[in-house]
This record gives structure tokens, C-alpha cells and sequence, in this order.
């Protein structure tokens, strides 16, 4: 009787953990090959297991279920019971998923790992197919089984192991959690849950509330793409379907950007939040609200602050051309938030800067683009002498847009003096031919716009060489005096 109860403790459920891609299918074939016969597996060398699965409450929780000698026993297929068991099936089956296991030893509890795998296939498979209509009470166990296997304490970051703050993408493996065979079937549950036709928003708001989508949001700090891939279509399709919750999520997402820029400038899921918003910010409707207009420019131009804009900046450069293309009024707040933020000493950064500064423009009127030209221009002037040629190459590389080049013509009497000298420093000086030549072509471009422009222009450019030399002249006679005035004199 004492070994009785304590099996029936041990169905106690405690953590939760949800499904993930593509594996399911043959996961399930490995279920149906199992045998669902009452096997009992001795886990009495878990007692770490027996206390997480006593750490949860539940319908049918009968006591502690860390006592040594504590088991897990499979449980019978959903197709082999009645449909009137079922229900209670499915809340056995979350309790034994709540149990937490160590996946640093992959030798260690290997039956018991399989068993909780299996029952997770399984109900992925119940939520998928629609067998049955999932009770509410059920709901609220599947729920909190997701969250205790979901939400947890993640490992630190690579960083804080070697120290590199600025170590490159690409240089660094990612990080694989070991407990993925089991986490990938508890985030594919929550999907397949969130996106069932049978799952009413109504009742699922409860269970999936503020609380819910603040847990799973810090979750997107793991080092694992393969989470935080998960994490980023969930998310996305909460926000679909419970829109009560959607103006919480936005400001929830702001406030990860905040503590990024200003506090810690390191986070792993910054790009993934921003395709979130991305896809929410192409859905806002005209006109737009204050609200999405404060976002943009106290989260969005801001992002372009950090070091590691690189990790994330295509996604980045997509929210804000959603905006410009919606709105083009705010292409001039766009152009100028970059100016603000624009790199001095990092050519990388720099060259990326331009790249999005293109897409901007081809978005932009020619109103908005005369309220920001002056300050543009003139650091754009600067990139052309950049002395990393693929910044000087980018920034040459606006003259092939052709509504860049029409905004340019329109304004020729502004822009051209202030680009002239810079073009005229390249062809003299710069050391890369792909530079050299991209700049011949800038420069003949402007002089069959506008002829007379071009050749008051170059007047004035060798009017201001002239002066420059006559200056230079003048202090190297005056060191000439100074050095024959000290003569016999000088220090030895």
C-alpha cells in the first residue's frame, strides 16, 4: 500500500514543457511502438526530480513525491482509452511532464527522459488533431506544466564566462541547451495550443495573461536561435489572437529596448522582437497614433545607438522603413535621429548606417528631404573621404538610385557645394581605384545636371586651394624665420 501512494504522489505535477519544430511526427512513431503497459521505473536516485514534481499543485496531486523509491510509470496512449477518459488522461500525462530532469549527464535517468518525451509527443499530438475539446480546468494544468519547464533561470552568457564584450556573431558557436529534445515539444504544445481553432481566447486569457507573457518575453535572452526562433512565433501569434494584450506586449517590448540601450546593451533576442514588430508595425492603421510615433522615436532610432547594432540591424532597418513608408512625413525625423547616432570611429557601423539611409530616402518626398539635406549632406560629404573604401564606396553608391539622384538634381544648388570638395579630394587623393572611379562618375554626373553650377563650383574650390596654399606658404616662412632666428642658440 505504502509503494501505492507513493506512485500516486509522484503524479504530482510540477513544471511544465512545451514542443518545438519538426520533430514531432517522428516522435509519435516512436510512441506507438512503445508499449503503454503498467512498467514501473525505479527513480530513486532522482531525488531532485521527486522534489520538482512536488513543487507544483494540481487536481490529483496526492503528496510529496520526493521520497526515495519514487517512480514514473508510462501511461496508456490517448487511442487506447475512451474518449470519456481522456480528459483525465491528459491531466495525468501534464503531471508527469512537470518532472525536471538533468541533461548535462546524457547517460543518467535515460528511461524516465523518454518516458516524459513520449507523453509530450503525445499531447502535441491531442492539442494538433483536435481530438477532443480540451476542459478548462485541463487548460490551466497544461499551462502551468509549460511554464514550469519553460520558465527558468538561463544559463549565463558566453561573456560572462570569457569576458568579451565585443566578440563577433560569426566567430562564436551558439549555444545549444541540452534539454532541447524535451523544451522543443513544450514550445510546440504552447504554439499548437495558442493557434488551435478550439481554443477559445476568452478562457485562454486567463491562463496566458500579463504574468504569462512577461515570463516568456524574458526568455528571449537565451543564447539558444533555436528557442528564441520558437519564442518569436509565439509571441507573434498571442499578439494575434488575444488583442487585449496587445497594447501590454508593445509596452512590455519597449521596456526591453529601454534596459538595452541605456542599462545593459546586451541582450540575445533584440531581433527577434524587432520581426515581431516589424509584422505588427506593417498592420498599424493611417493615421498613425501617437503612441506608434513616440515608439519610433524613443525605441527604434535610439536602438541605433549600441555597439552590437550589427546582430540586429536588418530587422532594425525594416521597422523603420514601415514606418517611413506609411508615414512619409517622418522621414525627416528618421534622417535626423541617424545623424544624431551616426558613428564616428566605427566603419562597419558607418557603412551600415548608409545602407539603411538609402532605403529611407527612396521612401522620402521632396519636402521632407529639404528640411534635412544640409546637415545630410555634409556627412555624407565626410564618408566620401572616408579612408575605409567601403564606406567611401557606399556612400558613392546613393548617385545609382534613381529617385536619390532626382532629389539630389532638384537641390543641385544646395547639395553640390557641399559635396564638390570632397569629390574633388577623392579624385586627387584616394588610394583605392574603385573609389577613384565611382567618384569620376559622381562628378560627371553633376556636371552635365547643371554646367554652370558646376564650373562657379569649381571656382570657388580653386579660389579656396589657392588660399590654403598661400596659408601653408606663409606658416613655413615663418618657421624658416623662427629656426634662422634661434640659430647658433638651439638647444643641443
Amino acid at each position: 500500500m505504502l509503494k501505492n501512494l507513493i506512485k500516486r504522489g509522484q503524479k504530482k505535477p510540477s513544471k511544465p514543457d512545451t514542443d518545438g519544430f519538426g520533430n514531432v511526427s517522428g516522435g509519435n512513431r516512436q510512441s506507438e511502438s512503445v508499449s503503454s503497459s503498467n512498467v514501473v521505473v525505479n527513480q530513486s536516485n532522482q531525488g531532485a526530480v521527486g522534489a520538482a514534481a512536488s513543487a507544483a499543485s494540481g487536481p490529483n496531486n496526492l503528496g510529496p513525491g520526493g521520497a526515495a523509491g519514487a517512480v514514473i510509470e508510462p501511461l496508456p496512449m490517448f487511442r487506447d482509452v475512451s474518449v470519456s477518459e481522456r480528459q483525465h488522461l491528459f491531466v495525468r500525462k501534464c503531471q508527469v511532464c512537470c518532472v525536471q530532469f538533468d541533461f548535462s549527464d546524457t547517460l543518467k535517468m535515460v528511461k524516465e527522459k523518454e518516458i516524459k518525451r513520449l507523453n509530450l509527443v503525445e499531447l502535441v499530438d491531442y492539442v494538433q488533431s483536435g481530438s477532443g475539446k480540451i476542459a478548462e480546468s485541463n487548460q490551466e494544468e497544461m499551462v502551468r506544466m509549460i511554464s514550469v519547464n519553460v520558465f527558468r533561470c538561463l544559463p549565463p552568457s558566453s561573456h560572462e564566462h570569457t569576458g568579451s564584450e565585443n566578440v563577433e556573431a560569426d566567430e562564436e558557436e551558439p549555444y545549444l541547451d541540452p534539454s532541447w529534445s524535451h523544451l522543443q515539444l513544450v514550445y510546440e504544445l504552447l504554439l499548437r495550443y495558442v493557434v488551435s481553432s478550439d481554443t477559445d481566447a476568452k478562457v485562454a486569457k486567463r491562463f496566458i495573461n500579463h504574468s504569462f507573457v512577461l515570463k516568456l518575453l524574458d526568455m528571449f535572452d537565451s543564447e539558444d536561435p533555436r528557442e528564441r526562433e520558437y519564442l518569436k512565433t509565439i509571441l507573434h501569434r498571442i499578439y494575434g489572437k488575444f488583442m487585449v494584450h496587445r497594447p501590454f506586449i508593445r509596452k512590455a517590448i519597449n521596456n526591453i529596448f529601454y534596459r538595452f540601450i541605456y542599462e545593459t546593451q546586451r541582450h540575445n533576442g533584440i531581433g527577434e522582437l524587432l520581426e515581431i514588430l516589424g509584422s505588427i508595425i506593417n498592420g498599424f492603421a493611417l493615421p498613425l497614433k501617437e503612441e506608434h510615433k513616440l515608439f519610433l522615436m524613443r525605441a527604434l532610432i535610439p536602438l541605433h545607438k549600441p555597439k552590437s547594432i550589427a546582430m540586429y540591424h536588418q530587422q532594425l532597418s525594416y521597422c523603420i522603413i514601415q514606418f517611413v513608408e506609411k508615414d512619409s512625413k517622418l522621414a525627416d525625423t528618421v534622417i535626423t535621429g541617424l545623424l544624431k547616432y551616426w558613428p564616428i570611429t566605427n566603419c562597419q557601423k558607418e557603412t551600415l548606417f548608409l545602407g539603411e539611409l538609402e532605403e529611407v530616402l527612396e521612401a522620402t518626398q521632396a519636402t521632407e528631404f529639404q528640411r534635412c539635406m544640409v546637415p545630410l549632406f555634409r556627412q555624407i560629404a565626410r564618408c566620401l573621404n572616408s579612408p575605409h573604401f567601403q564606406t567611401a564606396e557606399r556612400a558613392l553608391f546613393l548617385w545609382n538610385n534613381e529617385h536619390i539622384v532626382s532629389l539630389i538634381a532638384q537641390n543641385r544648388n544646395v547639395i553640390l557645394p557641399l559635396v564638390f570638395e570632397a569629390l574633388e579630394n577623392n579624385i586627387q587623393s584616394h588610394w583605392n581605384q574603385a573609389v577613384h572611379g565611382l567618384t569620376v562618375n559622381v562628378r560627371k554626373m553633376f556636371q552635365e545636371m547643371d554646367a554652370k553650377l558646376f564650373e562657379d563650383c569649381q571656382k570657388q574650390y580653386a579660389e579656396k586651394r589657392a588660399h590654403v596654399d598661400e596659408a601653408a606658404k606663409q606658416r613655413e616662412l615663418t618657421w624658416q624665420k623662427l629656426d634662422a632666428a634661434a640659430g647658433p642658440h638651439q638647444i643641443r
